[in-house]
């Protein structure tokens, strides 16, 4: 037997998990303890929920006693820092196994009681905005206790993140924040990507091919919220590889109220058959737009990107063209022009390569944006994998970025230059009651003057 069949050992190992409870208490146990044996990867995922920096302890199937039952959540997070301890109870969700409210609001007031800070739930649960929880829970129970939900991908991308590109100082924690990531990216972890729009996504679909959805129908909240999930899954998964924190773009009031996003996306499919979204990724000239169109069935990346602030319109089109040469010729180009309204003028790239001057529809007018979009055929199955709704939208944001975003640079401006002193004067001659006596950066190199000589006093006596 050689060698390459021989399997390697792994810390966390995926056999002999054998249904969904043994599932859960060793991705709980994997976790939770990586998490106290890697400082900076446990610092991570702690300090967004307002943790201090300490000393982490963690527990699996601690028991408690409520209203005369044993409750064992799956387990207990404890950080010291001095006198302080921050305590939080955590329960885990693997495959599709959702949150349960009861069971949440349990867990609530055992932390009450004892005193705990917080609870917090893992699933792969993806919730629409960044702070809301999946699973309907009773206000009043988190007067005294704050509740916090971390979907598996953030816990993957967090733990890839730290490993692969903000570091960690020891090289045995490292290896050992690399067997956590083994672990989850296996498909019998449990900690599951996005693959599914819901139960609704048929219905909806055929509806708005129709024409015939109403904003009353149940199922139409239900659909919007999941492309609102399945664009923060696509912001992790793209910021995992790209090495930074990229997020939904989403406005002051859409986190605040996420219900308000709800509703508008609700009005857009029902309307016009769309669902739009942005994405905010760092060092980007701008923000890159979605939308998905089920009526025409296309997806469609774009961004906006402003034109220069000076040169003729076609010195400004070459500009944005020399960006894009190794973009696919069917992307189309918009160029917009000052003062303009509505829509601008479009053209393929191809098309635009060859004569700059079909995006100029009137020369007098300096064109201030462009914008470059890509459109892709949009899947129809409900769940994840080949022709899905899922994967389309997912490679169509992955495609644009790898081929039009990351070429793009904003323009900036030369900076201006320093005139030198010595520089010729005009040729132009300049009255002598204009020169001043002071030397000035306005004046050219001054002529050698000879100085004439006046009349002696020999010449004054000889003639008198």
């Amino acid at each position: 037997m050689t060698e390459e069949t021989w399997q390697e050992a792994r810390l966390i190992p995926t056999s002999g998990i054998n249904g969904p409870d043994e599932q859960e208490r060793r991705a709980t146990s994997a976790l939770l303890a990586v998490m106290s044996a890697v400082r900076e990867f446990g610092r991570a995922l702690t300090a967004p929920l307002g943790a201090p920096a300490g000393a982490v302890q963690t527990f699996i199937e601690v028991p408690f006693e409520l209203g005369g039952k044993k409750h064992f959540p799956d387990g207990l997070l404890r950080i010291t820092r001095g006198q302080r301890q921050w305590t939080a109870l955590v329960e885990v969700k693997t495959g599709n196994n959702e949150l349960q409210t009861e069971q949440l609001e349990s867990y609530l007031d055992i932390a009450r009681d004892e005193g705990f800070d917080a609870l917090i739930t893992i699933s792969n649960q993806m919730p629409p905005v960044p702070g809301q929880h999946p699973t309907p829970i009773d206000k009043r129970k988190l007067r005294k206790v704050a509740l916090h939900h971390i979907p598996w991908t953030e816990i993957l991308t967090a733990a890839v993140m730290q490993k692969e590109y903000r570091g960690v100082a020891d090289a045995d924690q490292a290896w050992i924040l690399g067997e956590l990531i083994r672990y989850l990216e296996h498909p019998r972890s449990g900690a599951m990507e996005f693959t599914d729009m819901g139960p609704g996504w048929v219905t909806v679909r055929e509806a708005v091919a129709s024409g015939t959805l109403r904003p009353t129908d149940p199922v139409v909240p239900e659909i919007a919220s999941r492309f609102d999930a399945l664009i923060r899954y696509a912001s992790l998964r793209l910021g995992r590889r790209l090495g930074t924190e990229v997020v939904p773009a989403l406005s002051r009031r859409e986190l605040s109220e996420p219900a308000s996003r709800t509703q508008a996306l609700t009005a857009q499919l029902t309307t016009g058959g769309t669902m739009t979204a942005a994405l905010r990724i760092p060092g980007a000239v701008g923000s890159l737009q979605v939308v998905a169109d089920l009526r025409a069935a296309k997806v469609i990346c774009s961004v906006d990107i402003d034109a220069p602030k000076e040169g003729r319109p076609t010195t400004r089109v070459n500009w944005l063209v020399r960006q894009l040469k190794n973009a696919p010729e069917t992307v189309t180009v918009e160029a917009f022009a000052m003062h303009a309204r509505g829509q601008g003028t479009v053209d393929p790239l191809r098309l635009v390569r060859d004569d700059p001057t079909r995006l100029i529809a009137d020369p007098t007018r300096e064109l201030r944006a462009f914008r470059i979009a890509q459109v892709s055929a949009a899947g129809t199955k409900r769940g994840a994998g080949r022709g899905s709704f899922i994967e389309s939208v997912l490679a169509a944001i992955d495609e644009f970025y790898e081929q039009v975003l990351q070429s793009l640079k904003p323009w900036i401006p030369a900076p201006p230059r320093l005139r030198s002193t010595d520089e010729p004067a005009s040729a132009e001659p300049v009255p002598s009651s204009l020169i001043a006596t002071a030397i000035s950066s306005q004046d050219g190199p001054e002529p050698v003057r000879v100085p004439r000589p006046g009349p002696s006093v020999d010449d004054a006596t000889r003639t008198s």
